[in-house]
């Protein structure tokens, strides 16, 4: 056990040498912070792994990162999800959520047929783009049982729409006449990175003076989106249970991944007890569950660093075409939905 452990330490070494310097750049240069550090820990990963692949010694905790440290990361996740807070704002936008949610699902379906992209990208791609992006690829891939390619793939797309609605969404907001609410609820159901709706939400909140209102409506709409990866990730683990076919006991283990359970444990335990505590109690475990939301994050950035460096670059830029095409699709159809919805209910 003990030797099987010291395994990991090269392969863990590296990827934290790729992740930190990428955690702490986004953090203290702001025009990167759009970028997001995981989508910086992967383009560093795939360079490094260009120039010099990963070898014997590294490889065991390369590839423990970016399974099982992955999958830690949407377990402490769930510490960022209050769901009595989520239910008060979010239960308002839900309509919006579950139809921009089903079109990309639906889009990303449609096109896998029609173009031959690989279904475990396609999905990676849909539901990355309608959920929260690289935590949904987290929540999804162990799942599906994608490889570390076609994650890189996915992660790819997902960045670069995420950027451009970054730039572009709130010029398009004030050209259309959206107001803070308006612009809030389309910020946070047509943009799926967290980093990307914060920063479009901080830009008008910016132009519009409205005092940080936009950015913290727009981010609970984004959460209420996040809680989506528990139904997503079950149905896709009866959908391979089924396709696998392989007897009662095992769809029952598919159909319970571990982590998902535990996500929503923490969840849970984070309604309960920031319910039940007050006072100096409560600040103690905002002060816990705050912290144990930035590990999750920076967990994303290490399993991010791993799979760049299991991903083959070249390979990458050579199927990227249909793959960007997805994406573009499911981006833009998650966008005229959410402003379209808005407008037939008058939100």
């Amino acid at each position: 056990m003990k030797t099987d452990a010291m395994k990991l330490i090269p392969g863990i070494g590296v990827c934290l040498l790729i992740a930190v310097p990428a955690w702490l750049i986004v953090r203290y240069i702001e025009p990167l912070e759009v970028m997001g550090a995981p989508v910086l820990a992967i383009l560093a990963g795939m360079i490094v792994a260009l120039m010099r692949p990963v070898g014997e010694k590294a490889k065991w905790g390369v590839s423990f990162v970016s399974k099982r440290i992955l999958q830690a990361a949407v377990v402490l996740l769930g510490f960022g999800l209050n769901l009595v807070t989520v239910g008060k704002i979010g239960s308002a936008s839900l309509p919006v959520i579950i139809a921009t949610i089903t079109t990309s699902l639906v889009v990303a379906f449609i096109l896998q047929r029609l173009l031959k992209i690989p279904a475990r990208t396609a999905t990676l791609v849909g539901v990355g783009s309608s959920i929260c992006g690289g935590s949904a690829v987290a929540a999804t891939a162990p799942v599906i049982g994608a490889n570390d390619d076609e994650i890189a793939q996915a992660i790819s797309v997902i960045f670069l729409f995420n950027v451009i609605a970054a730039i572009i969404f709130p010029s398009l907001g004030s050209v259309l006449g959206l107001s803070n609410e308006s612009f809030g609820l389309f910020a946070g159901t047509a943009i799926n990175d967290t980093s990307s709706v914060t920063a479009a939400a901080s830009t008008w909140d910016t132009l519009h003076g409205t005092g940080g209102a936009v950015l913290e409506y727009a981010t609970i709409v984004k959460l209420t989106r996040t809680l989506a990866i528990i139904p997503i990730t079950l149905v896709l683990s009866l959908l391979r249970a089924r396709k696998e076919g392989k007897g009662e006991a095992v769809k029952l283990k598919s159909l319970l991944p571990m982590f998902v359970v535990c996500f929503v444990l923490a969840s849970v335990l984070t309604t309960v007890l920031t319910s039940v505590f007050t006072g100096q109690m409560l600040a103690a475990a905002n002060t816990v569950f705050s912290f144990l939301k930035q590990v999750s994050k920076f967990f994303v950035v290490m399993a991010m660093a791993a799979v760049g460096l299991n991903t083959d670059l070249i390979k990458l830029i050579r199927t990227g075409g249909r793959p960007i095409f997805l994406g573009f699709c499911c981006w833009v159809a998650i966008a005229s939905v959410s402003l379209g919805l808005q407008s037939l209910l008058g939100l």
